[in-house]
């Protein structure tokens, strides 16, 4: 592991001169999500790293948005003299890296953005605003449980081994990062939403057939704002389909780069 300036941790690896790939992780966990998917991609440059607050990284010196966290990705970028890269983003992960798009354009490759969320109309988007709140008031583990159900498969869930690792990585947020950082996951949809035709880049949009959160329909409407974008719906899995079978998001990833990277 190492630190930029701004207290982000990060992990560099693979052979230098490849194509980067930098996976950006979602709310509430860290760059060891990505654990299974680094080895997978060998021939590329892949960067990992915490988003403010999480894992090992330091807290957002200012309050979080979008736009921060973009920033937070660009000087990492910078710190590490890399030009441009393709990025992954999972959740809150592929709202950063269409708000990085957007920002700064001449600096992606291209975009895959799994499991993400897009409009989701008042009803739906007054409950996740309520559950930002609840989290404000009560603390990051005031709505956990309720959220491995929707997150995972009840035989996966049973199992136990991936939600403790995703108990663990909710412990190791700062709670003021958390409660900041789950109003984003809750509000930034409203400046994603209707941007047709501001992201340019090759773009792949994948979730899974059960993610109530980042549905189907929410995956059609972020690539029918994005020309020439592919969408992929993984079937059967919830929310972090991407722990429960790797190899489902790896195979269309790895076509994807081959072609776009």
């Amino acid at each position: 592991m190492s630190k930029a300036p701004d207290g982000t941790a990060y992990d560099l690896t693979g052979p230098e001169g490849a194509p980067v790939v930098v996976l950006i992780h979602g709310l509430g966990l860290s760059r060891a999500l990505w654990t299974d998917f680094v080895p997978a991609l060998s021939g590329y440059r892949v960067l990992t790293y915490d988003l403010y607050g999480h894992g090992h990284s330091a807290p957002a010196p200012e309050q979080a948005n979008l736009t921060l966290f973009a920033r937070q990705l660009h000087d990492l970028l910078h710190h590490l003299c890399i030009d441009c890269a393709s990025l992954v983003g999972f959740s809150i992960g592929g709202m950063i890296n269409r708000r990085f798009a957007m920002d700064f354009p001449e600096m992606v490759t291209s975009l895959a953005i799994w499991n993400s969320p897009h409009d989701r109309g008042e009803e739906a988007q007054k409950i996740v605003e309520d559950r930002a709140a609840s989290v404000r008031n009560q603390g990051a583990f005031s709505t956990f449980d309720a959220a491995l159900a929707r997150w995972f498969t009840p035989d996966y869930l049973a199992s136990g081994a991936g939600p403790a690792l995703v108990r663990d990585w909710r412990e190791q947020v700062d709670a003021e990062s958390y409660a900041q950082t789950a109003w984003v996951l809750a509000h930034g949809v409203r400046e994603l939403t209707g941007q047709h035709g501001k992201i340019t880049v090759p773009t792949q949009v994948i979730t899974c057939e059960n993610d109530s959160g980042s549905t189907p329909a929410m995956s059609h409407d972020i690539a029918a704002e994005i020309p020439g974008s592919s969408v992929a719906i993984i079937p059967s899995l919830q929310h972090l389909g991407l722990m429960e079978e790797p190899q489902a998001f790896l195979a269309p990833l790895h076509q994807f780069l081959e072609i776009n990277a």
